[in-house]
């Protein structure tokens, strides 16, 4: 079994059982799923945001449960400083978060599967999947 990080974007789609996330099921069937600390730190932010109840953020918790949760680690963070300090040599920075996704994926040698494909245009040797238009 192969293992696949999955952007927060795609953890949503999935959560709201939107219609765009059947696209994704034939990339995400067979595959360990795993999400970064920093997709679980974005979706705890976006239910406090948007004032989620407690109901609404227990079947967010329990969704997540789908994935295995990739922690913090030192060579993480080392991964995190190149990949940032990269896209902003080359003109393109990247959002602190969606660097942190694409740093679990680059560190594990797994691909990342997003709908926001252009996020992580800037991002050499990241292997992205995505059936964004």
């Amino acid at each position: 079994m192969s293992d696949a990080v999955i952007d927060t974007d795609v953890v949503s789609l999935l959560f709201k059982r939107d219609t765009r996330a059947e696209a994704y099921e034939q990339h995400l069937a067979g595959r360990r799923l795993v999400v970064s600390f920093m997709t679980v730190a974005e979706l705890e932010a976006w239910a406090l945001i948007r004032n989620w109840g407690e109901p609404r953020k227990a079947r967010m918790r329990e969704h997540l449960r789908n994935f295995v949760t990739y922690p913090f680690e030192l060579p993480l963070c080392r991964k995190w400083a190149a990949v940032t300090a990269a896209a902003r040599a080359n003109g393109r920075p990247i959002g602190c978060a969606d660097a942190w996704i694409a740093a679990t994926a680059l560190l594990h040698e797994i691909p990342l599967i997003t709908h926001n494909r252009n996020d992580f245009s800037s991002v050499s040797g990241l292997e992205v999947i995505s059936e964004a238009p």
